[in-house]
Parts: C-alpha cells; structure tokens; sequence
C-alpha cells in the first residue's frame, strides 16, 4: 500500500464562497480547502495530495513534477486548459473535468447580454433613476434603437452541450439558427442549419462562441473574421476570452464595423486596466459569472466529489486525458 489519501482543494471560493459544503467530499480522505493559492503556495500545501483540485490556479509540467504523491487532478471547470494534460498523462496523473453542470447558468447569460445589447434594458432602467422619464413629455421614451430578435439570425460557433441550449431558447424567441459544422457534415439538425464557418460569419446577426479553447480555436475572432460580420451583428462570448483577438475586436467596436460585443470573459481575469475592450464602443462585459449561479455551483462541486469518488475506487469518470 502507498501513502493514505489526501485531498486539497487549491481555490475553494469561487466555486464555494460560503454557501455550500465540501462535507462530501471531506468524507471521503483528509481535506484541506483553500480559498485561493499563489503559484509559489503550490507546491508547499500539496506536497502530500494524491487528489489536487484546482479551478484556475494552473498546474504546469513544472508543478505536476514537484508533486510525488500526485495520482489525481480534478478541474473544478469543464474547461482544463489551466492544467497540463500532456505532462500529467506523462506521470501517470488522472485528469477530470466536470461536463455540462452549468450548461443552463451559461446558456441563461447569453440572453441576458444579448437582451442587454438589444434592449439596453439595464441602461434604461438607470435613466428612470436619474429622472429623465419624470421630465420626459412623452409617455415612452428611448434611446438608440430598439431591435427585435424574432426573425434574426443567431450563429453558433461550438455546437456542443451549451450551444445546444442556446439554440433551443433562440428558436423559442423567434430566431434562426445557424451552426458552423465541424468535420465536414452539412446539412442540419432539426430546426439548426449547420453551415461553413464563413458562411456563418456573414450571415449571422449574433454570433454566439462556445468552443473549448484549443490551439485551432485561439484567435479564432481576428480581423479577417471580424471583417466578414454584418455591421449591425452583435458578438457573444461566454466561452474563453483566448477565442478574440482582443484589439482586434477593440478596433472593430470603435470604428463601427461591428454593432457591439457581450462578454462574460476576457484573456487575462481580472482584466488590467488599461484592458482594450474596457473602454470599447457597445461593448458589455461582466466578470465571469456564467456559471456562478448557486445550482450550478452545487452540480459542480456534487460532480467533482462523484469524480474523485469514482478515482479512488479505481473506476475514474469524465477523464480528459
């Protein structure tokens, strides 16, 4: 028999800030939760974790290395590009993700940037406040213009679980749907048309990003892309900031060749200040709070316990390496 098992979590809070419990998984070996880990804190309070669980403090070749008793990774995120996958297969390190727990919290906040942009809602709402519908002499005012999203055209660029519910609700509001087809299928899926990525483009009047961030995805909105949208579409993001070329879309925004952007993510979060998209024309950003509502956190944290639940039984689930 090796050492006994050990469980640390590195960043407990985002995904349980006070209002859950990590009783399940304390259940199942000694457990030291941290509320969050600076890179050079790694190595010192998981020297004796087989089972480490990290949400965005990255693990890299270097760190997996320095961790003997490491048999476990378990990403507290569907995404895992935080950790290097190829370095913990090398060692012999599991690596779990947990799939589609937020699906619906992300999916819900594509709507309510999109339904933002198009209804300024929030924008109206602080107008009332400041009084200027009390010295309108109207009985409605507005400002800009309103737009409806019935008959408009969502494009869905990442056709997996979460653009799946995305266009589920965008046909309930009336739209069409396209999706850029992967592997060469055509043709369509139901009420979706799958079609060429430029194609998509071209015709979309939102486009709505939820690929995983790969080195084929990085960058996969520049300039050229940009270039093809509609000058009235509006851009979507609740994926992976690394999927825009950020100044890119900064100089898109600011020079009106696109209507606007909604974004729950950016490269570097917390953004810096002088970040090009903070001071971006029409551009709505929120802090990476799509998957944050409580049911969705309880799934994550329910499903991350079954996965180390199931390692340490020896039968490990929703690995990615």
């Amino acid at each position: 028999m090796g050492m006994p098992d050990h469980i640390v979590v590195l960043d407990a809070f985002t995904a349980n800030p006070g209002d859950l419990s990590w009783d399940a998984l304390a259940a199942l070996a000694p457990l030291a939760a941290y509320d969050r880990t600076a890179p050079g804190e790694i190595i010192t309070r998981a020297a004796v974790a087989s089972c480490v669980l990290t949400n965005k403090t990255a693990l890299s070749a270097e760190t997996i290395a320095a961790l003997p008793a490491l048999r476990y990774i378990g990403v507290l995120a569907t995404g895992y590009n935080i950790v290097d996958v190829a370095a913990a297969r090398a060692r012999g390190v599991v690596v779990a993700n947990v799939p589609a727990y937020s699906t619906s919290s992300v999916a819900q906040v594509v709507f309510a940037l999109l339904l933002e942009l198009t209804h300024r809602t929030g924008h109206h709402a602080n107008a009332v406040r400041e009084g200027r519908w009390s010295a309108c002499p109207d009985f409605s005012f507005w400002d800009g213009s309103l737009i409806e999203l019935a008959g408009r055209t969502l494009g869905i660029v990442g056709y997996g679980q979460i653009g799946r519910a995305v266009a589920r609700i965008a046909l309930a509001f009336g739209m069409k749907v396209i999706a850029a087809k992967r592997d060469g299928r055509a043709g369509h899926d139901g009420e979706v048309e799958l079609v060429e990525m430029e194609t998509l483009f071209r015709s979309a009047d939102v486009i709505s990003l939820h690929c995983p961030l790969t080195a084929q995805t990085q960058g996969l909105i520049n300039a050229e892309r940009l270039g093809w949208m509609k000058p009235t579409a509006f851009l979507i993001n609740t994926g992976r900031g690394q999927l825009i070329v950020e100044r890119d879309l900064a100089a898109a925004l600011d020079a009106g060749r696109i209507a606007g952007a909604g974004l729950d993510v950016l490269s570097v979060e917390p953004p810096p200040s002088d970040h090009p998209l903070l001071a971006a024309k029409n551009c709505l950003i929120t802090p990476h709070f799509a998957w944050a509502t409580r049911e969705s956190r309880a799934r994550l944290i329910d499903v991350a316990t079954k996965n180390v639940r199931a390692f340490l039984a020896g039968t490990p689930q929703n690995v990615v390496n």
